[in-house]
């Protein structure tokens, strides 16, 4: 199987299967960083993020992996989205609003169950940036050398803001929550709700 490098230089060079393959790699995670986050259909935030890939091959460090590279122009693509959304060209700070004031309406992303269904609430009351630490850390497995590269932050802060996302998510879940024993189950099962809704959206790029 090619590399994802060896995948985006074909690319690059004009060979479009490598483009497809690439592509189809990738649909599925980020699909799922957008999803919950934006109020509409992702496919052109998910194009626009690929195509950029290519045009920013050169800034790919050699130490790099390409998926902190590709995390990191999707987070800069959502910067975008949210930016056009608004009135103005002010820039976004995505360590202060959530997703939910910034793009107001109904996820992409539907949980199965209720626990499901609050969690994904509380994710989007919570500022994005600190949205996208969890999603990432909780979804992707993404490494914490990864979340420093997307945030542009040194590596040894990504574990205390891992711990402050916590607090927040926990408080917008009490907020949320109807049910104190939904509430509960969740609070103390995040590693179960990952998985679980991870494994609901194993979605295919054919779809």
């Amino acid at each position: 199987m090619r590399s994802d490098l060896d995948l985006l230089e074909a690319w690059r060079a004009n060979d479009q299967s490598a483009g497809e393959e690439l592509f189809a790699r990738y649909y599925p995670l980020l699909l799922r960083f957008f999803a919950n986050k934006v109020p509409v259909e992702p496919t052109d935030l998910i194009q626009e993020t690929m195509l950029a890939c290519v045009d920013g091959q050169h800034r790919l460090r050699e130490t790099e992996k390409f998926r902190a590279f590709l995390f990191s122009i999707a987070y800069n693509k959502l910067r975008d989205f949210y930016r056009r959304a608004q009135v103005g060209e002010e820039p976004v700070d995505m360590a202060s609003h959530a997703s939910a004031d910034l793009a107001p309406g109904p996820s992409t992303m539907m949980g199965r169950d209720e626990q499901q269904q609050l969690m994904l609430r509380a994710l989007r009351r919570i500022p994005v940036e600190y949205q996208v630490l969890l999603e990432l850390f909780y979804w992707e497995d993404a490494t914490s050398a990864e979340i420093s590269v997307l945030m542009d932050v040194p590596h040894s802060t990504i574990r205390t803001r891992i711990r402050r996302a916590r607090q927040l998510l926990e408080e917008a879940l009490a907020e949320s929550a109807n049910d104190p024993r939904v509430l509960e189950r969740t609070r103390t099962d995040l590693d179960g709700w990952a998985a679980k809704i991870r494994s609901a959206h194993q979605v295919s790029a054919a779809l």
